[in-house]
């Protein structure tokens, strides 16, 4: 697909992002690369720093394929260290600041970095991990102090991140493999189980590539997301795309509905993307005259939210929706040039190949639901694999094809339809959530027996939590000691919305959960609606999604 008013894409001359931006600060060296709401950083000035960053990092005993975790808010110190880390061919993994110690303290055993960089405000957090590891004695730390102080107590010995800047020093100049690791994100992936996954130079060049081809992003664009750099919206689809379009990246370092269109015309944002969530929180909100006044021309995202058949007659600019996911990239966009086709998340692009396909792997006939399966015949479009964990590469990868656990089908003129995802994973407010991560917090309160933990659709699309608890005998807990549990031990994302205080669990012949069963079970009034603190009523809402 190509469009003349499209940008020229960069990065053939290169194999990593850190490349291209190598290329944009000669073809484009004032123009806006990075914004956010307190500064902004344009193509040379950001090569220069990811230079200091990168020699300042290789001063520091770092090397090609070492692992560096990033706990930092969406901020142009985080994009810096990103590409330093990619110009020298270490890994960059950005965590959820919003983690809670222990898995925290579990992501670092996996992936063993060799150094944390991290913003001051999340100093307390990684104190905590540390202390459930031991691991402070050994690891380097770097702190993005913000005019804070508190992180020199909380982190004793750690250095400020401007001491891995070095002025006028490039780095040693590294010979990078394209299908290297160069970032690993964490994903539930498709059998909750939270897994890392590493993703290739290739795979972060070609992702903003096609992303930018697809959707045909223009130099001039503005492209704002609100979502993190530890996702891949926010990362290559948001960051990758803008710099091989030569465009300008525009951050939020979280989504606020009532303050979302002030950031936007703020910002001067052409272009967004949206979770079916966040765009119906948009819609919900009151009509104002100033629903028009902005430059957005598009918006991009998943999954498309009910309201869009009338969105273009309010805000001006139409949804377009897409399909992919962290382990396998994007292989399905809308057309731009053709009237949407009412259900279908977008068609098969020809860099990849999808199969529809039975419990056996076969191919089911055209227009039957099955499981999505996703290959590609250039290399890098896919993961390499989930780090430390080759039974499940291997199974995720069997037969030749990446099992991505979602469901759907595709018509005849290739139209992907999605239908359902794996029972055992919860996709809530943008996030792949593991059903065993609640259950494993969940289960650790006193009065608990077991848990299960299961999605139930959501007012504003994508999913709710909901988790059915069975006490242990005569210690039956109340409703607001499970959510104050909750609340103590599970990330923000990962509280349930609705908890059941429940006899017994429906299981299979070999103690196996029977999750369909529950999914299945209506609300109520002996459900607990944790958001307005009162057994469920369907007749009222919590509003809190307006207000947000």
């Amino acid at each position: 697909m190509t469009d003349s008013s499209a940008a020229s894409l960069v990065g053939t001359a290169g194999t990593t992002l850190a490349d291209a931006l190598a290329e944009q600060a000669l073809a484009r060296p004032t123009r806006t690369f990075i914004r956010t709401q307190e500064a902004s950083v344009d193509y040379l000035q950001a090569d220069r720093l990811v230079d200091s960053y990168a020699a300042g990092l290789q001063r520091a005993g770092i090397l090609a394929g070492d692992r560096v975790l990033l706990i930092m808010d969406s901020t142009i110190e985080q994009v810096i260290v990103w590409f330093a880390l990619n110009r020298i061919g270490a890994v960059n993994i950005p965590l959820n600041p919003g983690l809670t110690a222990d898995i925290l303290s579990r992501s670092m055993r996996m992936v063993e970095p060799v150094a944390v960089v991290i913003d001051a405000a999340h100093a307390g957090l990684l104190s905590s991990a540390f202390a459930e590891n031991g691991a402070r004695g050994r690891l380097p730390v770097y702190v993005n102090p913000h005019d804070q102080d508190s992180w020199r107590q909380l982190l004793p010995g750690s250095e400020p991140l401007a001491a891995l800047e070095i002025r006028d020093e490039r780095p040693r100049r590294v010979e990078t493999d394209e299908l290297a690791t160069a970032t690993m994100l964490f994903t539930s992936g498709s059998t909750g189980v939270p897994k890392a996954c590493e993703l290739s130079h290739r795979y972060l060049l070609r992702q903003a590539q096609l992303h930018a081809n697809y959707l045909r992003f223009r130099e001039d664009d503005v492209l704002y997301t609100p979502f993190p750099l530890f996702h891949i919206d926010g990362a290559t689809l948001t960051v990758g795309a803008a710099l091989v379009s030569g465009a300008t990246a525009a951050l939020s370092k979280r989504f606020s509905a009532s303050r979302y269109w002030d950031e936007v015309r703020a910002s001067g944002a052409t272009v967004f993307n949206f979770m079916g969530a966040t765009a119906n929180m948009l819609w919900k909100r009151p009509p104002s005259d100033q629903d028009r006044d902005h430059s957005v021309r598009l918006a991009w995202g998943v999954p498309m939210p009910a309201c869009e058949p009338h969105w273009r007659a309010r805000f001006g600019f139409d949804l377009v929706e897409v399909y992919g996911l962290t382990d396998a990239g994007v292989p399905a966009y809308q057309p731009l040039d053709q009237p949407r086709t009412p259900g279908s998340c977008g068609r098969i692009i020809p860099e990849y190949r999808v199969r529809i396909a039975d419990a056996d792997g076969n191919e089911v006939p055209t227009g039957d639901t099955g499981e999505i399966l996703i290959r590609s015949d250039e290399p890098g479009l896919v993961m390499n694999g989930y780090y430390a964990m080759p039974e499940a590469t291997e199974r995720a990868f069997r037969g030749g094809w990446f099992h991505t656990g979602d469901f759907g089908r595709v018509d005849s003129v290739g139209n992907l339809y999605f239908v359902t995802r794996s029972k055992d994973v919860i996709r809530r407010r943008g996030e792949n959530i593991a059903a065993a991560d609640i259950e494993s917090a969940m289960d650790r309160h006193p009065r608990a027996l077991e848990t299960a933990a299961v999605a139930v659709p959501s007012e504003l699309s994508e999913d709710d939590i909901r988790v059915f608890v069975v006490p242990r005998p005569g210690q039956r807990p109340a409703p607001h000691e499970l959510v104050e549990h909750a609340r103590a031990h599970l990330p923000r994302h990962m509280v349930p919305r609705y908890i059941d205080i429940v006899d017994e669990l429906p299981k299979t012949p070999t103690e196996k959960i029977e999750r369909f069963r529950l999914s299945a079970l209506p609300l109520t009034p002996d459900s607990w609606d944790v958001d307005r603190c009162a057994p469920f009523d369907p007749t009222a809402r919590t509003g809190k999604e307006l207000t947000s």
